[in-house]
Parts: structure tokens; sequence; C-alpha cells
């Protein structure tokens, strides 16, 4: 391992300059930047059980990472948890690599449990269409039962709520990157919006009429509309505010609800039946791969693993043969 020249930072500091570069440089979402700081929390309180503080990265070797996952597997986590402390520790070294701060990086080689096979979630047609109503059947519901005691309703959440679900759907987007759209990404001549996705990596993706539509509908209603880099949609039209990834979620679960659908299913799920739909109309991987973000085409393939999986239900079930 190198040595630290006197330009360098000492090793205490290197966890906060890992963070400053997820959130400055690489533009991590909230949720990377806070999993990544909690797992090195945590291995750096498990190492000061046994060691002095602060955790000297560049001198831990293989057997001490081995030891950590020893413990994480002795705790009952899940697969995907203890992969996901892995995946911070192992990003935290390659960016120690790259800035010369260490040789090599002590995780890789680590064997991790394998990861669970789990097919992605989504909904079917029927219940996407019926989510996609929910908001402007609650807002007639209430605006019905409020008639009678003479208190007005206002239709703008529904409106907005209504516009996020259609758009979400329409484009196949991350919950971040619907919280973070600005109006002069959308062009509705054209039909395609402007997505700023992870890592700061831009796409250009279609957006359907029906989705143009619910927005212009919610933009309609405001007192004024947004302006080209203004949020699309307003957390407060009063501070005109962006929404965020917790008011889209509680919202969600509130018309998921409403459906008799599962309220503890993600915006992600929306993402999912967006993928799933293409490709049961015949999409091809490649496209739905760019129009979802992937870097790579391994994460889109297990979309085609659903549709076989529903084609070979389909089949058990009809064919005499089976």
């Amino acid at each position: 391992m190198p040595e630290l020249s006197e330009n360098r930072e000492p090793p205490a500091d290197w966890t906060e300059l890992f963070f400053r570069f997820l959130s400055d440089e690489k533009d991590a979402s909230v949720y990377t930047q806070r999993n990544y700081r909690q797992a090195l929390g945590e291995f750096a309180q498990w190492h000061g059980e046994s060691h002095e503080p602060p955790v000297r990265w560049a001198e831990l070797e293989r057997n001490d990472f081995r030891l950590f996952l020893r413990q994480l597997g002795r705790r009952e986590l899940s697969q995907a948890a203890i992969r996901l402390r892995f995946s911070a520790l192992n990003s935290f070294y390659k960016f120690l690599m790259r800035r010369g701060l260490v040789e090599s990086s002590p995780v890789k080689g680590v064997t991790l449990p394998k990861p669970a096979k789990r097919l992605p979630q989504f909904l079917t047609l029927d219940q996407m269409n019926a989510l996609l109503d929910a908001p402007v059947r609650e807002y007639e519901a209430k605006r019905d039962a409020r008639k009678k005691r003479n208190k007005p309703v206002s239709p703008m959440p529904y409106l907005r709520d209504r516009a996020i679900l259609e758009t979400i759907y329409s484009c196949g987007l991350r919950v971040g990157e619907i919280c973070r759209m600005l109006a002069g990404e959308i062009e509705p001549d054209e039909l395609v919006v402007n997505v700023h996705g992870k890592g700061k990596k831009e796409r250009q993706v279609p957006i359907g009429r029906a989705a143009i539509e619910a927005i212009r509908l919610y933009w309609e209603r405001l007192a004024k509309p947004p302006a080209a880099d203004e949020p699309v949609f307003f957390a407060s039209e009063e501070k005109r505010n962006a929404i965020y990834p917790r008011l889209v979620q509680l919202r969600l679960k509130n018309y998921l609800s409403a459906c008799g659908l599962d309220p503890s299913l993600t915006p992600h799920k929306l993402r999912h039946s967006y993928a799933t739909h293409l490709l049961d109309a015949g999409a091809d991987l490649r496209s739905v791969q760019e129009m979802l973000g992937h870097s790579n085409l391994a994460t889109t393939q297990v979309y085609t693993h659903v549709t076989t999986e529903r084609i070979k239900r389909a089949y058990d079930k009809a064919h005499p043969r089976a």
C-alpha cells in the first residue's frame, strides 16, 4: 500500500471525501448516499470494537472483510442487505484507487452470498388503468361528499397526482427523475422528455399523449404555469417547490389502497410495469434498455424472465398436454 504523502488527506477524512464525491460529482440519489454512509459507518463501528479508531482503510486486508461478512451472517441479515453493504465498501475502495490513495481493494475477492432470484413485481394493464384513474375518482368522491356541506375541494393535488402517475408510467421514470424534472425538459410537440438520470447521465425518452394531456390540465389550473427552469410538479403551489420522493410514495400508497391493490408497492413498481408491458407488446430489449437508462443489458433482461414465466403459466393452464 502506498504511504501517505504530505498532500494527502488522513484516512479519517477519506469517507467524507467519498461522500462529497457521491453528492457533488456522481450525483448519487439521496437513498444511495444514505445507504452508503450507513454501510461504511456500520463497518467502522464493528472494526472499532477490536481496533483503535479511526479505521485505517489502507491497512485493511481481505480477511478483515471476511470477518465482517461472518458477523453480518450471524445477524441473519438478508442476502440483499449483505450485498448492499459490500457494494458500498466496494465503491468506496474503487474511489480510493482512482484517487491513488490505495493500490488495490481488499474487498475484491470476498465471496458473497448469491442474490436470491426475485422477479420484478408489476401491475397488470387493468390494474394500471385503475390506478391512473384513482386520483380523479377520489377527487369526484370528495367533491360530491363536501358539496352537501358547502365545502369545496381543490382539484389541484388530484390533477397533479394523475399527471405524475401518467408520466412515471408513460416514460418509465425513477421517482428521483420525476422529482427533478423541469418544465423545459418536456418537448410536447416532439413527444419526448429529456431525463437527467443516475450519475448525471442524460437520456431522451418518449412520452405519451395521455401524459402530456394530464400535465397540460394540471398546469392550466395553476395560478401561474411553471417557467422552463421550474419543476414540472409542485409539492406546494404557493412555495413552488418540487415534489419529493416521500410525497410521491405517500400519495401512491393512498391510491393503491383505493384500488384494492397492495399499498406497499413503491413508485419503482410502476417502472417495472412500464418495462414489462413494453416487452409484452413486442418492444425490443435494447430499446427498453435505453428508455430505462440501464447501463447494462443484463439489468433489463430480468423483465424478459417476467414475460416468459407468465407465458409458461398460461401454457400450463391452457394446453391440454402441458
